[in-house]
């Protein structure tokens, strides 16, 4: 008996030095050199374990009652600690009720997309009359607004933080922001039935069950480019009260009613690569915003029409047209957990994503919340609050905001710093645990994270050690560069 324990405690130490190895060759694939300090220490740690181990077996100081008593101790030990590591944590009731676990009162407000710092921005001008109507009707925003707008739209400053070197990189991040915009238009984001398909679309609609539909247009989205597809049973809340972003400056939609015309809503996320998000706050982070809010509107608008062609009425939500929120969609949706940075997380990508959606009349089956301990994980970490350079996230605890609980991020501080350096910054989706490569060991501690709430605090703490409480950014590919051109 006592020689099959010391063969598996072989096998177990040669497994852990496996893991360990494989944890240092993601740190070098991440380009964090802190990281791969620290896993190189811990693999070499982990060697001399496994080779002390072998000359205790050479020496057969296991066949001794001390060796024999130290290795069943040892065995209780990481028995225990595995068993306290592994084992599944109660559920969080409230996320797995999606955004109803959120909602403490029976008034919450419907939210008014005009009263957005985006809006605000972007549409309020001086001397109009909807400057006029909006301030007097919300006098509290009016200086921070006014001062801000003296120094001139964020857009107008774009990539500052990396000048003189960084035109390139707004070139970039401009190209793709012309995508979404060609994609806002009403005939684009409300589509009606294609052409051909009309005459016969006007004698019934297409009949389909709500499986096949929900199968067939998550297969769509996913062939289009979605690397996340969900669907949620549309809660009204989330759609906003009154129009506020505007596009192409058709001033005569601001302010109108929303009406709440779909019951449901097909929600995509798009993946954010890890090395154009280490760069954060800089111009490249800013690319992969605007790559991926191209790619948003590119699968959100198609979905939509081929709703349309089916017959029946479809609204695309992208980056330069929403009418819903999109992380509450995407929390009902099951694709992720609200965070304390106010992004949505999810397992695969942590906060690196950006969200599209359709909204639609057309009958779907929902997809359910899902409870990957992310909450949990945000009232532990804090990293995103002690790295935010504008100060702008909370580090205390949830509070009732308009009758829903949520960690409150100061808008107006994080849009004046992203006026400031000219990006949308990102540190805190770059600092964010979960951000991490989808390399195996990361994998691994993301399943015993969303597993168990002593997971949760052990890599929290490890993740400090490794990456520092205050991760430094890291280089991006050449053709990204924010620094001097050198010539190879």
């Amino acid at each position: 008996m006592i020689h099959i324990l010391i063969i598996i405690g072989a096998i177990g130490l040669a497994v852990q030095m496996v893991i360990g190895l494989s944890f240092f060759i993601s740190c070098i694939i991440e380009k964090e050199k802190r990281a791969v300090i620290a896993a190189s220490i811990q693999f070499i740690g982990m060697f001399i374990l496994f080779g002390l181990y072998l000359i205790f077996i050479q020496e057969g100081f296991f066949d001794t009652t001390a060796g024999r008593t130290t290795l069943l101790v040892v065995y209780i030990i990481t028995a225990l600690f595995a068993f306290l590591l592994i084992r599944k944590t109660k559920a969080n009731t409230k996320t797995i009720l999606g955004t109803k676990g959120l909602i403490t009162a029976d008034d919450v407000k419907r939210f008014d997309e005009r009263e957005t710092v985006f809006a605000r921005a972007g549409n309020l001008r001086p001397g109009t009359k909807q400057y006029e109507m909006f301030y007097a009707e919300h006098p509290e925003y009016k200086e921070f607004d006014d001062a801000r707008r003296a120094k001139g739209v964020p857009m107008g400053h774009a990539g500052s933080i990396d000048q003189p070197y960084g035109n390139v990189n707004v070139a970039m991040m401009m190209a793709c922001s012309s995508l979404p915009f060609y994609l806002s238009d009403k005939e684009k984001v409300q589509p009606a039935p294609h052409l051909s398909l009309e005459k016969e679309l006007a004698k019934q609609k297409v009949a389909i069950t709500p499986e096949e539909a929900s199968e067939r247009i998550k297969g769509f989205a996913k062939i289009l480019g979605a690397d996340l597809v969900g669907i949620a049973e549309l809660n009204p809340l989330w759609v906003y009260s009154h129009r506020g972003r505007i596009v192409k400056d058709n001033m005569e939609d601001w302010g109108k009613e929303i009406p709440v015309a779909h019951r449901y809503a097909v929600v995509f996320a798009e993946e954010m690569k890890f090395d154009m998000i280490g760069s954060a706050p800089h111009t490249p982070t800013s690319i992969e915003s605007m790559r991926n809010y191209a790619k948003g509107a590119f699968i959100a608008v198609q979905v939509a029409s081929l709703v349309a062609n089916l017959g029946y009425s479809a609204t695309a939500n992208h980056f330069r047209y929403y009418e819903s929120l999109m992380v509450p969609l995407a929390v009902d949706a099951g694709l992720g957990e609200l965070s304390r940075m106010g992004y949505l997380i999810t397992r695969e990508f942590g906060p690196r994503i950006r969200l599209s959606a359709v909204t639609t009349d057309l009958p779907l089956i929902p997809d359910k919340p899902v409870d990957i301990g992310v909450e949990d994980f945000c009232c532990i970490c804090k990293k995103c609050a002690m790295c935010c350079p504008s100060g702008s996230i909370p580090d205390g605890d949830q509070v009732v905001v308009n009758g829903i609980y949520r960690w409150k991020l100061n808008a107006e501080t994080c849009f004046a710093y992203w006026g400031k350096i000219g990006t949308d910054c990102n540190v805190c989706m770059r600092v964010c645990p979960w951000s991490h490569a989808q390399t195996f060991p990361h994998r691994l501690i993301k399943a015993l994270t969303v597993r168990n709430a002593l997971s949760r605090r052990l890599f929290n703490k490890m993740d400090d050690i490794f990456y520092g409480k205050k991760p430094a950014g890291k280089n991006v590919p050449k053709w990204a560069t924010y620094k001097p051109w050198i010539q190879s």
